[in-house]
């Protein structure tokens, strides 16, 4: 069987994809880049993943730093990896709507212009899967197609606009090597288990929900008539492999989003009423709303990041045209959202008042 190299563990979705790999016994070997200052935590999740008792699978970390040339990889150590790898996953990027420019581009842009500077040399490479975003699109609105990958007037923030600048440059191997470009929607925590290992996302507004769950009311944040695009991490997990694997899915980008979205309101009333046991009542303007999260005591205490609100009134569509006619030969479908909130839920407060889970709010 074939070996693979995987970036982003340990991260959730690398950890996530790993254990699915395994369990559909896809490779012999997975190979993890994983920075120095990592190394310990991505042990102990290894230790974790080996509990599945697939003896005949290994894994093995490889030290190193997509933003260093030929990805900080030891010469001899990169040598093997040329000559043996043929599937190689790209997942590691900064997932922050509040990152600072200059951390973000370092790491999604020009991380990954060295990254694929690697993968080009790969003598047996069979696919190479890219995790970009949907929400390369920024402020491009309306129905948004997996086949387009234009530059919109500008971006929401700077997670959006070096993932966008990340895609075209990934786009341009597809003329030279096996690529799949992957575009999630946000992704949540399991539709089933409800895990996952930070509270980002939709999350934000269940936080500020938790925290002001003691008032007679919550209001509805404005008036909204957009969707939200969430997605459940193992039907991206599912999803992703399978695409990888297939050869329809070669040279294509697919956006793994929900292609039956839920309204913004439909899905904060189900949060409201799942955390409160009330319905939202009211309306709060938006703007109110914006004007309070960007004082950072408000949103510190709500545990809300001031980018989270630019959502709520963000009009677009995401084609799933290709990725629906792949994924219908695999019978992988998208659970629907608004069903598996209570697990969701019931994860959140097992685990809201614990630090590790919560992002820093700046």
């Amino acid at each position: 069987m074939a070996s693979a190299l995987i970036t982003g563990f340990p991260g959730f979705l690398a950890k996530n994809i790993m254990k699915e790999l395994r369990q559909q016994h896809k490779y012999t070997k997975i190979y993890v880049l994983v920075i120095p200052s990592q190394i310990k935590l991505a042990e102990s999740l290894i230790a974790e993943i080996y509990q599945d008792q697939l003896h005949s699978q290994t894994i093995e970390i490889v030290e190193g730093d997509i933003t260093l040339p030929v990805a900080g990889i030891h010469p001899d150590t990169f040598e093997k990896l040329r000559d043996e790898v043929e599937y190689v996953w790209h997942l590691a990027a900064i997932y922050d709507l509040a990152v600072p420019k200059e951390i973000a581009w370092k790491v999604n842009v020009h991380g990954t212009e060295m990254f694929n500077n690697v993968v080009s040399q790969f003598s047996k490479l069979k696919r190479y899967t890219y995790f970009s975003t949907a929400y390369v699109a920024g402020l491009r609105e309306g129905i948004l197609l997996e086949t387009e990958l234009i530059r919109p007037v500008g971006f929401k923030n700077y997670y959006e606009e070096t993932k966008y600048e990340a895609e075209l440059l990934v786009e341009k191997l597809k003329e030279r090597i096996p690529v799949t470009i992957i575009r999630p929607g946000i992704v949540r925590g399991h539709s089933e288990t409800g895990e996952t290992i930070k509270f980002d996302g939709p999350y934000f507004f269940v936080n500020m929900i938790s925290n002001l769950r003691k008032l007679p009311f919550l209001p509805y944040l404005g008036k909204s008539t957009t969707s939200i695009n969430v997605v459940p991490s193992d039907y991206i997990t599912k999803a992703s492999i399978y695409c990888s694997l297939s050869e329809g899915a070669l040279g294509k980008t697919l956006h793994l989003t929900d292609p039956n979205p839920y309204p913004v309101e439909e899905v904060y009333r189900a949060f409201v009423k799942e955390v409160t046991g009330k319905y939202p009542k009211g309306r709060l303007p938006l703007t109110i709303a914006k004007t309070a999260v960007a004082l950072y005591p408000i949103r510190k205490f709500l545990q809300v990041e001031k980018e989270t609100l630019d959502y709520l009134t963000w009009n677009a569509t995401f084609d799933t045209t290709n990725a629906q006619a792949i994924l219908s030969k695999g019978n992988i479908t998208c659970p629907d959202f608004i069903e598996t909130i209570p697990s969701m839920i019931a994860f959140y407060n097992n685990h809201k008042n614990d630090p590790s889970f919560h992002i820093p709010i700046k």
